[in-house]
């Protein structure tokens, strides 16, 4: 493995975000916490085509929107737009760096094209307040801004995986609509909290990964 090179680092309201190069690929890393690099990104896309998969919308009917939490280093938001079958697609991310890497730093290589799609609409704000407050609803949530529910990268997002975090985004979908959430790791407390939140059709599709365990995918569907 290749030594990083620091390309930038912003201290921001949560803390530090560095973007780094190793070799041939860029990586993100939160207050010393590795969250993603540009080495694979199968987890992103499997986490986009899960969600649709999973939502099974009618044929004619109109085209599913849905809110990615976490822009990342842009493999969800390029793989949904790069698929004609969804409708608006919104991201929601709280590192004005993280953004700017994609809007005019070396991201763009990743995200550019998803960018310029008009069905696309980058939300800069943190993803726990927007579930809780906004009034805004999807038919897919597709959530991955920590390494699981049980490995968050701030404190504060412990919400999100919590019964009010829960309940809050099953108000953001729409009936039937579906929640996935990356992890790179299952956890059968969290399938538990999905249930007893009200979800049905809770499971958890693996993912295999270059080295390790398989990262996973939790699903569940909001009632009718």
């Amino acid at each position: 493995m290749s030594s990083p090179v620091t390309i930038d680092r912003r201290e921001g309201p949560y803390g530090e975000v560095v973007l780094r190069r190793r070799g041939e690929h860029l990586e993100i890393i939160a207050n010393g916490t590795f969250l993603m690099d540009t080495s694979d990104g199968r987890s992103e896309r499997r986490l986009v085509d899960a969600a649709y998969l999973a939502l099974d919308p009618p044929p004619g009917g109109p085209l599913p929107s849905v809110l990615i939490g976490g822009l990342g280093v842009g493999f969800s938001l390029a793989h949904a737009a790069a698929d004609p079958r969804w409708g608006r697609i919104a991201v929601v991310e709280r590192e004005q760096a993280i953004i700017d890497w994609h809007r005019e730093g070396p991201l763009t290589t990743i995200s550019g094209t998803a960018l310029a799609d008009p069905r696309n609409v980058i939300l800069h704000t943190d993803l726990v307040a927007y579930v809780h407050d906004s009034p805004d609803t999807y038919d897919a949530l597709c959530l991955d801004i920590d390494n699981g529910p049980d490995w968050t990268v701030t404190e504060d997002n412990q919400n999100l995986y919590s019964a009010e975090g829960l309940a809050a985004c099953a108000r953001r979908l729409n009936p039937g609509g579906i929640l996935a959430v990356w992890s790179a790791r299952p956890s059968a407390d969290f399938e538990a909290s999905l249930r007893n939140a009200g979800f049905n059709g809770v499971r958890t599709e693996e993912i295999p990964v270059a080295r390790g365990v398989p990262d996973v995918v939790h699903l569940a569907i909001r009632p009718g």
